[in-house]
C-alpha cells in the first residue's frame, strides 16, 4: 500500500488551461511558465501544449485543470486529467 502512494507522488503533475475540447475524450491543455534566460538573466515566457485524456468529458474550454503524466494512451496522449480546479465560464 505504501509503495502505491509513493509511486503516485513521483508522477509529474501540472496545471494548465483547456484550449480545445472539440475531440471526444481528448483535450488540448496549455501550460504557461516563466524561465530564466541562461545568458542574460531575463525571465522569458514559455508554453507547452499537452494532449490530455479526459475519459468522462468533464472539462470544458477555458477551465483550469490539473493533469498528470501517465503511460501513453495513444500516439500523442500521455497525460490524463486529474481534476478541474476552476471552471472557465466559456460556454
Amino acid at each position: 500500500m505504501s509503495e502505491q502512494s509513493t509511486k503516485e507522488s513521483k508522477t509529474k503533475t501540472l496545471q494548465g488551461t483547456v484550449e480545445s475540447d472539440k475531440r471526444d475524450k481528448s483535450r488540448r491543455v496549455v501550460v504557461n511558465f516563466m524561465t530564466k534566460h541562461p545568458k542574460y538573466g531575463k525571465y522569458v515566457k514559455g508554453r507547452t501544449v499537452l494532449q490530455v485524456h479526459d475519459g468522462n468529458n468533464e472539462s470544458k474550454m477555458g477551465d483550469l485543470v490539473e493533469v498528470r503524466q501517465c503511460k501513453p494512451v495513444s500516439k500523442t496522449k500521455s497525460w490524463e486529467l486529474v481534476k478541474v480546479i476552476r471552471s472557465g465560464g466559456l460556454v
